[in-house]
């Protein structure tokens, strides 16, 4: 079952922060398995709709979706991002 990795970013503190994690998450995620599907500000918002960066990325499963989360090469990317943004990162599994 596939799963959806879901990120909403509450607050940018540091856009070269970043961006350093971003170079680094990228190549991790793509690499761990994961399709990026969609990223980016909200088109429209409904009822408690925030006009905030989000982020959703499919994996084939929850273990994988997990597992990259978990992995080296995307904790360096978290230690790149730092106190960069404040996020709201989910893992959801597919219906």
């Amino acid at each position: 079952m596939s799963a959806y990795w879901v990120s909403s970013y509450l607050e940018i503190k540091d856009e070269a922060k970043l961006r350093a994690y971003a170079e680094l998450a990228g190549p991790a995620i793509i690499g761990a398995g994961g399709r990026f599907l969609a990223r980016g500000l909200p088109a429209a918002t409904y009822e408690a709709g925030r006009e905030e960066r989000c982020v959703i990325i499919e994996f084939d499963s929850v273990e994988g979706a997990v597992a990259c989360h978990d992995s080296t090469a995307y904790q360096e990317a978290l230690t790149a991002l730092g106190d960069g943004a404040v996020r709201d990162l989910r893992i959801v599994p597919g219906a």
